[in-house]
């Protein structure tokens, strides 16, 4: 569910606007005269969402080799690869 608010509630509403971000883990969308101006989210979504963009660019350029015929990596690297992968998204939920 997408939730908009005008950019004047995040000078009047901070608190209200912070805890609706933590609570439902999605952004706030804050709009300036009718129109799309900012995204609000909380620090652990975005930071979950950082790490989630990392590993699907990380599993394009190995498609991507993979294709062009490039040398892959080992099951063991893979393995590695995607401990570290969930291990920084659990780190990024506990803050």
């Amino acid at each position: 569910m997408m939730t908009i608010r005008p950019s004047a509630a995040i000078r009047k509403n901070y608190n209200e606007i912070s805890e609706l971000c933590k609570r439902t883990g999605e952004p706030v969308y804050l709009t300036k005269n009718g129109s799309g101006d900012l995204v609000v989210m909380d620090i652990e979504s975005f930071a979950r969402r950082e790490s989630m963009l990392r590993l699907r660019e990380t599993l394009l350029r190995s498609e991507e080799d993979r294709i062009a015929g490039k040398q892959g990596h080992s099951i063991d690297e893979v393995a590695q690869m995607m401990h570290d992968a969930i291990r920084e998204v659990s780190d990024a939920r506990r803050g």
